[in-house]
């Protein structure tokens, strides 16, 4: 459980306006406890109730009180009453609001059919002005279907069965359900379009009211009115600001905007000016520039689980702290990952300056998986019935969403999970929302379709090759684990990347990421992502724990960490040239697979009976390697001299690819161990700083490299690194 979990009152259960951008002033939240019964999906409405559940808590949770799975064979069933009484104001309608129920909901008022609804992370409404019965309780009856994996339509990390990186199930509601009261005439939606350039902003009025009834729009700064603007129902209506405050993580600047429906509805809301494109810097990368300006995008996988909510934080507070506890790290952004969040989650993210690429929720199956991004990956032939169950989902998001300037990216697929027609999928994303960027495909199979070739990386990031017109990033590496007694989902078998038992080592791993990222801005790398936010169920590679009571790093550290990384990268000085060095020439060194003597490592071991070889040494199906000469015995021992003009000044890192095991000595000195293997090069500090083992003139490197099974690979070189412009 979370320190939260403590604050949560039947009473009042997450009581804030769910809806932050389209606010009116009276509404009745029907969160709290209802009645549920699990029954098989072929029956109907139960004559009896299993007992109480806390909503919006899905059913597995602790919160709910119920803690129970519901298979793909059964169905939910909640029930309450409540009192059109509870809402104040003289309504001509009435509305029915769900946050989000997962995943197949009809709903009935007084035994009347109201509605239902496919999608289990989009908000819906139902009118149901002609179901209630003044004077009278009303009965509420909702009953949900979820197949989770046994299905094919968008569930995230949801599985029947949760393991490694796939997680409990989620069924029924889950977000905020809240009774409204309406004029007759009423705002359905608003669809609201900063733009920068012009110093301008459109809002778009979709209203329950003839096409032809007025509307009229004002802006407000720091609660004053300063410009206004007229039109009617569907129409753009375009307002000109005297002067622009743009909306960044430094300065997450909002306006207020209050729309009026004539002689009818009034709502509130809010937008923030900001612009996010693709275009290419001074260099010729191409960049993510925010405002006309580039920007690194850095920040966390955030996968938004809780547990005892499971898909729901606790309280309002929880959810916001999260976002705090980002920013306050030196993030500027986060990646939520294959999960859409409750409104309220991106009000804080608009709130607080926290940028978002927001992932879709993948579904089940998928083509294979090729990480090759020279080439097109496969595509998948879904049935069309999921397919265009997918889109409806996606179109859902993008239309909720819109108007949260927090978001600057979609994400419609992540490695592969339930990708098909890519192309067509961003044409669709596109048409939907042409103001933002679209990473087409998250860590493989990408078409070149969309703004943003994302490739994924453990632990160490790594640089995409180019690609014409398409900012590179990299979407998530890192991955680093660390269990911490007393703060685990399960007390044994839980997992990272890399798992720590030790936190000065994961620091210095941390650190080590860091030091391999920066470079590779440079080079061209416009965003990462590390993994993870927090821990979630049995995986321990978050920055927190899963119930956010242990910071695993020393904040300030980070903070300075990160900082760097929106600062000019350092320029990178080759020492000793690896295979993936600058002229991209092959290095010779001298290898055997035999054991050699025990002085192999000194300066003056005489190796002249050894074979001689080009880097990298390995086998040839070893992801993200070239290899120029093989290797496929357990074991490989490989030397070489270099010459230094000058003992280097600043840091000096190696930048090696190892698959897996190896130790590294510099004129005779270990100067680095490292174990398991990594599946690309990265820049690494020594145990021993080299700058203490390095010298004028010649130098000898010597490695030897273990693997016990799978791909395998060695190569190895050192860089200093220098400031920028020196």
């Amino acid at each position: 459980m979370t320190r939260w979990a403590k604050d949560v009152d039947p009473d009042n259960t997450l009581g804030e306006y769910p809806r932050p951008q389209m606010r009116r002033p009276h509404w009745v939240n029907l969160n709290g406890l209802w009645q549920y019964a699990i029954r098989p999906a072929d029956q109907g409405r139960p004559a009896q109730w299993d007992g109480k559940i806390l909503v919006p808590f899905c059913v597995e949770s602790a919160l709910s009180g119920v803690g129970k799975r519901v298979g793909d064979d059964q169905r939910l069933w909640y029930r309450r009453e409540f009192s059109m009484s509870d809402a104040a104001g003289v309504p001509g309608r009435w509305l029915l609001h769900f946050g989000a129920v997962d995943w197949h909901a009809v709903v009935w008022v007084n035994g009347k059919k109201v509605g239902e609804h496919k999608g289990g992370y989009d908000p819906f409404t139902f009118d149901i002005t002609e179901a209630v019965k003044p004077g009278q309780r009303q009965e509420l009856v909702v009953g949900v279907w979820d197949p989770t994996d046994a299905g094919r339509q968008p569930r995230g990390k949801q599985q029947r069965e949760p393991k490694g990186i796939w997680y409990t199930p989620v069924t029924g509601i889950w977000q905020t359900v809240w009774l409204e009261p309406v004029p007759r005439q009423y705002i359905k939606g608003l669809k609201i379009t900063p733009d920068l350039d012009a110093q301008s902003v459109t809002v778009k009025v979709d209203a329950e009211a003839d096409a032809k009834h007025a509307v009229s729009v004002e802006l407000l700064d720091r609660g004053q009115t300063f410009a206004t603007g007229v039109g009617t129902v569907g129409k753009p209506i375009t307002v000109k600001l005297p002067e622009v405050r743009p909306w960044s993580p430094d300065d997450p600047h909002l306006y207020g905007l209050i729309v009026h429906l004539k002689g009818a509805d009034g709502v509130e809301s809010y937008f923030g000016m900001r612009k996010i494109e693709v275009k290419a810097d001074g260099q010729g990368h191409q960049r993510l520039y925010l405002n006309n300006k580039p920007l690194f995008h850095y920040g966390p996988l955030d996968q938004g689980w809780w547990p005892d909510g499971l898909y729901t934080a606790p309280t309002d507070a929880a959810l916001k702290y999260d976002i705090e506890i980002t920013k306050k790290l030196g993030f500027n952004m986060a990646r939520k990952h294959v999960k859409i969040e409750p409104a309220r989650w991106y009000y804080w993210c608009d709130r607080l300056g926290l940028m978002v690429w927001q992932d879709m929720p993948s579904t089940t199956g998928g083509p294979p998986w090729v990480r090759d991004e020279t080439k097109p990956g496969p595509q998948w032939d879904r049935d069309a019935e999921s397919a265009e169950q997918f889109k409806r989902e996606l179109a859902a998001m993008v239309n909720a969403f819109y108007n949260h300037p927090s978001i600057v990216m979609w994400v419609p697929f992540n490695e592969r999970w339930g990708q098909f027609k890519t192309n067509q999928i961003v044409a669709y994303n596109r048409q939907l929302d042409p103001t933002r960027p679209i990473n087409e495909a998250s860590g493989g199979n990408w078409v070149f379709a969309g703004d943003v070739l994302d490739v994924h990386a453990y632990p160490s990031p790594r640089l995409p090759k180019a690609r014409k017109g398409m900012a590179l990033v990299c979407g998530e590496f890192g991955g680093l684990g660390m269990p911490i007694k007393g703060h685990l989902w399960q007390a044994d078998r839980n997992w990272g990347y890399r798992t720590y038992h030790d936190k000065q080592k994961l620091h210095r791993h941390y650190e080590t990421l860091m030091h391999q990222l920066h470079p590779l801005i440079g080079k061209g790398l416009a965003g990462a992502v590390y993994t993870q936010t927090t821990d979630v169920e049995i995986e321990v590679n978050g920055l927190l724990t899963y119930d956010r009571a242990v910071l695993k790093f020393d904040a300030d550290k980070l903070v300075e960490l990160h900082k760097r990384l929106y600062q000019p990268p350092p320029r990178a000085v080759w020492l000793l040239p690896a295979s993936d060095g600058p002229d991209d020439r092959a290095q010779t060194w001298r290898y055997t697979f035999a054991a050699p003597g025990a002085k192999w490592f000194t300066e003056r071991y005489d190796d002249a009976e050894w074979e001689q070889g080009k880097a990298g040494f390995g086998r040839a199906d070893t992801p993200n390697t070239r290899v120029r000469t093989k290797w496929e015995s357990a074991d490989i021992w490989v030397r070489r001299s270099f010459e230094l003009k000058e003992a280097p000044t600043g840091p000096v890192f190696f930048n090696i690819h190892h698959d897996e095991d190896a130790t590294v000595y510099i004129n005779g000195a270990k100067a680095l161990e490292l174990t398991r293997w990594t599946d690309s090069y990265g820049l690494v500090p020594g145990d021993v700083d080299p700058r203490k083992l390095l010298r004028p003139g010649e130098n000898v490197i010597a490695v030897h490299c273990r693997q016990t099974g799978g791909g395998q690979y060695i190569d190895v070189g050192l860089v200093e690194m220098k400031p920028p412009g020196k």
